[in-house]
């Protein structure tokens, strides 16, 4: 059991005294002892010397306390010495002995240490004595005659009126039915005296606080107000309550049925104690009730005890219970839990003393005394670490816990990891009881944060890893034989080292059945021979089931680990990045960063951060694999979720796991998570690479995970996605193009001079659509890409030259156009690469002479060789572009190159006239005019047009090509004539030609000659139309706000421009000012407010704003107006 208290026996009469102890009272190094003769003895006490050891230093001696008898004889022979004689260790020293302090027996002594006043109970009455030189002060006190107790307090109160704290002492004593109570004010005695008259005869008194009494009686018990003599009944169950009707424990009801049956009407005497937070501790015969200090009842159950005891008490933070002398044993327990920690054997013990509840601390006055007829005993406390060690260490884990609950933070070395590591005790212990979600909430608590290390050794190595134990079942009873250990030994007395810590060796199901033990005949019985099939039969079904219920209990095990292992994980989060693995910025407040450290770590904080860092990755490491491992044990389809974040999941055996369940796809989130691209990208490729479905894995089956996988890497990841990319391109090259043509960051960015390199090994074809697709959609000019895309189309369309067909024809019609649009390639590098003499690369050799400014040639590729007049100069239908999302408006030859070099066509832009720049009423309006580019009615500045060249090549051929071409030469002329310098453009015409044939031109050029003219006058119109709108707003205004007019009784109207005018009335003043306007010269502003000319410079400070026009200063009105002043 628990050794919380040790006696010393401090005090012991000679074996010739014939006196009786009846009191004691204990203050400082004092202690003073009264006799049944009336004598009163003084003694000193000593420390015990450093030879028999403090017992706060020896937490281990045992709970038997000192022989009262062998001692008794040399404390005799001390106290028959002097003083001066006697010995270092001997415990007391007799001072003074008062032989006539009092006629008879001093039956209770107390002390008010403010007024240096001993107060005792002698005669049945309370007397008054001098601390100091004990001669009676009022001896006895009035009005106490046949008192029977008294109990008194000190305490600091503040008075209410001034509020300065003073201390107060209160004496109260019970005469029958009256309360009588006296106090001290700043070690005064107040004369006025308190009566307060109860039911019945008051047999106990004990003060609840500073004010307030609790009087024991027969019937019940009562709480006093002694400042308002209130008093209230305690009501509470059995026969403690003042009210009659509950029932007690053994069936006694209200005060009658406290009587014991013989005995007549003897009733036990009602006690009382003071406890800790402001509780009390009633208690009657064996019944108990537990208290506020304001009478109210607390739910908690009544105190076990076996025999009513003769005495209560506490003494930070146990209660105590002395028994009858007959017993004469001190019982000690927990007021938390109730149970017994403690007996402490005391031969003829009588009586509890307690210090005085003056004390602030309630730790301050642990120690007490215990008195018998012949001897006193010191009650010293043992130390409080070491209390809660040896309740850890007996396995009494929940009365450790409540103790360090109760005791002070100040009184253990370290309560926190203390409290920690009892609860981590209790949660193993739990976890061995089957109490599996009790064990891992504990575990989980924000009190014990446990760390995984040590919870995963509850756990086997198919759960823990090699934290784990081994899953190999031994015998128990070979076990305990082994350790040399009895079944009564393990029935009786835990095995503290497995509560500690795990074993190392044995299975889950020895950790889940503890140490549970077999019949001795069952155990002979198994250790015997088998000898019938039947038995055999029976061992083996009843194995079998003890293997069902090991799995069941694993599995209940694992869905609460689980738990644990999420609240873990959260914490690690607090203090290290999952996703970088670096440690997070630590703080400096208490409860915050520090104590997540040390909860999740084993080793000591006294290190580098790197080594913490190593430290945490490795814990967390550990937390993720369990978790994975305990996912895949009790919920597989939940590992997927511990891929889909960042995590510490080891590879290993991640991979081990999931391909022993083959659980692919789960295995390809992982590796991705992890950033093990190789890994999954092989895995893909196992799987989506043969031609039939693997049936481990059929949704992995084809390019389109591996696709999908390969879009999702950035362009770091070149060398891995060209590597995986190959077989997706072979197998589907329209899906496996999507991981370089996706619309995405990473698509887009990838290096894509490495990509052109590897599509080049692969096929033509598909480098030409990474081509088109960077330069036309992402707009790529850089040259050598634009040159490569040309070399690709040449070689590609020589080498389906022969095959022909529409598939050659998109091809070249894509070549084509991107010859128009491309501004990029090098043309000279183009006309090399294309054949000039191959009739099908005509256009596209004409499309390169055009973009070189070599028009007639270009011309003469369209008209002799290709024939094709439409081509040249008629006007085509927009062709979509072969590029994607591009689209060309390939009009003819002759009106592309027209439109590019024409300059003519500029927007003309009309200024509205004004007399005034930059006036207000002036706002920016112009007139935009655009003079179509067909109207060219200039004549031939030098420079021949493109339709004059094209004329020139129909009319005037090269002499190997024939005659004039006639047909496509009118057309030109009727379409474009107006086009044409007429000069030019006739002195081309044969002259055999009939004019009849030339009608189209002529009307086409007379035309355009009254188009110009009509347009010129469409200008001039306009022109006009703008000039008098902007005189009319010169001079009447756009009627805006600065119309407003303001006069002395006048009208206001829409006035502005040069009309605007004010009126200025004889009541008008400055609006700076504030004078009358008078005959000054006024200046008017643009809201028409009128100011002095002299006020005009200091209108910006004031709440009027000039007016003014755009860009100028504002402007005021002659002298004239100033001075005529207007009606």
């Amino acid at each position: 059991m628990l050794s919380a208290f040790t006696a010393r026996p401090i005090i012991e009469l000679k074996q010739r005294d014939k006196s009786k102890i009846e009191s004691i009272l204990a203050y400082g190094d004092r202690v003073l002892v009264g006799l049944n003769t009336g004598s009163l003895r003084i003694y000193r006490v000593n420390e015990p010397p450093p030879c028999e050891g403090r017992p706060d230093n020896d937490p281990s001696q045992p709970d038997s306390e000192p022989s009262a008898s062998g001692s008794a004889a040399a404390v005799a022979a001390q106290y028959g010495q002097s003083p001066s004689t006697a010995r270092a260790g001997k415990p007391t020293d007799l001072l003074r002995e008062v032989d006539k302090f009092s006629t008879r027996a001093i039956e209770q002594l107390a002390v008010i240490k403010e007024a240096n006043t001993l107060v005792s109970l002698s005669n049945y009455a309370v007397s008054l004595h001098d601390l100091q030189s004990f001669e009676p002060i009022e001896s006895p006190l009035p009005r106490t005659k046949n008192a029977s107790t008294f109990a008194v307090t000190s305490n600091i109160v503040k008075d209410p009126i001034t509020g300065i704290p003073e201390i107060i002492s209160r004496l109260a004593v019970s005469v029958k039915r009256r309360l009588l109570l006296w106090s001290w004010h700043e070690s005064e005695l107040s004369q006025d005296i308190t009566e307060i008259v109860l039911a019945e005869s008051i047999r106990s008194i004990t003060w609840a606080n500073a004010t307030k009494v609790v009087c024991g009686m027969n019937s019940g018990y009562v709480m006093v107000d002694v400042e308002t003599a209130a008093v209230e009944d305690i009501v509470g169950p059995g026969a403690i309550g003042g009210a009659a009707g509950g029932q007690g424990r053994f069936g006694a009801v209200g005060a009658v049925g406290m009587g014991y049956m013989g005995l007549g009407g003897y009733m036990p005497k009602p006690l009382s104690a003071k406890l800790a937070d402001g509780e009390l501790l009633l208690a009657k015969d064996i019944n108990t009730l537990f208290i506020n200090d304001s009478g109210k009842a607390i739910e908690k159950r009544q105190i076990p005890w076996q025999a009513a005891p003769e005495g209560i008490g506490y003494s930070y933070p146990y209660i105590l219970a002395l028994q009858p002398p007959a017993k004469g044993s001190l019982e000690v327990r927990n007021p938390d839990t109730l149970s017994l920690l403690q007996t402490v054997s005391l031969p003829g013990a009588a009586a509890l003393h307690f210090p005085p509840p003056t004390v602030s601390l309630a730790h301050a006055g642990k120690g007490f005394h215990v008195l018998s007829d012949r001897a006193v005993w010191k009650m010293d406390a043992t130390d409080y670490d070491s209390q809660v060690e040896e309740l850890i260490k007996s396995g009494k884990l929940d009365e450790a816990i409540s103790i360090l609950g109760m005791l002070e933070d100040a009184l253990l070395k370290n309560k926190t990891e203390t409290m920690r590591e009892a609860k981590m005790q209790k949660a193993e212990l739990l976890f061995r009881q089957k109490k599996y979600r009790e064990s891992l909430d504990l575990f989980n608590e924000d009190q014990v944060n446990a760390p995984p290390e040590r919870v995963l050794k509850l756990y086997p190595k198919s759960i823990a890893g090699d934290l784990g134990v081994e899953e190999e079942v031994q015998d128990d009873s070979d076990q305990d034989s082994a350790n040399g250990k009895t079944s009564s030994e393990q029935d009786t007395r835990p095995d503290l080292a497995e509560v500690a810590s795990p074993p190392r060796g044995g299975g889950f199901a020895k950790y889940l059945m503890g140490n549970r033990k077999l019949n001795p005949e069952t155990m002979s019985i198994a250790s015997s021979k088998r000898g019938p099939d039947d038995d055999a039969a029976s061992i083996k079904i009843k194995a079998v089931d003890d293997q069902a219920q090991q799995d069941k209990d694993l599995m209940a095990a694992v869905l609460e680990l689980n738990s644990y292992l999420a609240g873990a994980r959260a914490r690690l989060q607090r203090v290290i990045d999952p996703a970088t693995g670096k440690l997070k910025p630590r703080k400096s407040q208490s409860g915050s960063s520090e104590d997540a450290f040390r909860s999740l770590l084993l080793t000591s904080l006294d290190e580098s951060d790197e080594q913490l860092e190593k430290d945490l990755q490795s814990t967390f490491r550990t937390v993720d694999t369990t978790l994975f491992r305990a996912f895949m044990f009790s919920r597989p389809t939940l590992a997927s979720s511990l891929f889909r974040i960042p995590n510490f999941c080891d590879p290993d055996v991640v991979n081990e796991r999931l391909v022993e369940h083959n659980r692919f796809n789960e295995l390809v989130d992982f590796f991705y998570g992890k950033k093990l691209h190789r890994q999954a990208l092989s895995l893909l490729r196992r799987f989506g690479s043969p031609d039939e479905p693997d049936d481990a894995a059929p949704t992995l089956h084809g390019p389109q995970r591996t696709v999908l996988y390969l879009q999702g890497l950035g362009p770091e990841m070149i060398d891995v996605i060209l590597e995986f990319a190959e077989w997706t391109l072979r197998k589907d090259p329209e899906l496996g193009m999507d991981v370089f043509l996706a619309d995405s960051e990473n698509a887009e960015t990838l290096p894509r001079d490495k990509v052109l390199a590897f599509l080049d090994g692969i096929d033509i074809g598909l480098e030409i659509r990474y081509l088109e697709h960077i330069i036309s959609e992402l707009n790529d000019l850089t040259p050598d890409f634009h040159n490569r895309l040309v070399e690709l189309f040449v070689r590609q369309l020589l080498e389906k030259e022969k095959e022909g067909g529409g598939e050659w024809d998109a091809l070249m019609e894509r070549l084509v156009c991107f010859l128009k649009e491309s501004k990029q390639y090098s043309l000279g590098k183009a006309r090399g690469l294309i054949p000039k003499d191959d009739p099908a690369f005509y256009e596209a050799q004409a499309v390169v002479l055009s973009n070189m400014g070599q028009h007639r040639q270009a011309l003469m590729i369209y008209v002799f060789k290709m024939k094709d007049y439409a081509k040249a100069e008629e006007q085509a239908q927009p062709i979509p572009s072969p590029i994607p999302h591009v689209l060309t408006n390939p009009s003819s030859y002759c009106n592309r190159i027209h439109k590019a070099q024409d300059t003519s066509t500029q927007p003309t832009i009309l200024p509205a006239p004004s007399s005034r720049i930059g006036s207000p009423i002036l706002s920016a309006q112009t007139i935009t005019t655009t003079i179509p580019a067909t109207t060219t009615l200039t004549e031939d500045d030098g420079k021949p047009s493109i339709y004059h060249t094209l004329l020139a090549l129909y009319l005037t051929p090269p002499p190997d090509q024939g005659g004039p071409n006639l047909p496509p030469a009118l057309d030109l002329l009727s379409k474009h004539g107006s086009r044409l310098p007429a000069t030019s453009a006739l002195s081309l015409i044969p002259d055999p030609l009939p004019v009849a044939q030339l009608e189209s031109y002529f009307r086409g050029r007379m035309r355009a000659a009254n188009s110009a003219v009509n347009e010129t006058r469409v200008v001039a119109g306009l022109r006009k139309t703008a000039l008098f709108k902007s005189q009319a707003r010169l001079f009447l205004g756009d009627g805006g706000a600065g119309a407003a007019v303001e006069g002395g009784g006048g009208k206001a109207a829409a006035q502005g421009g040069r009309n605007r005018r004010v009126v200025i009335g004889e009541e008008r003043v400055c609006g700076v000012c504030h004078k009358r306007i008078g005959g000054s010269v006024v200046a008017v502003l643009r809201d028409n407010a009128v100011v002095h000319y002299g006020c005009l410079n200091r209108v910006g400070g004031s709440s009027v704003s000039p007016s003014s026009s755009v860009g100028r200063s504002p402007v005021p009105f002659g002298t004239a107006w100033g001075r005529t002043a207007a009606s």
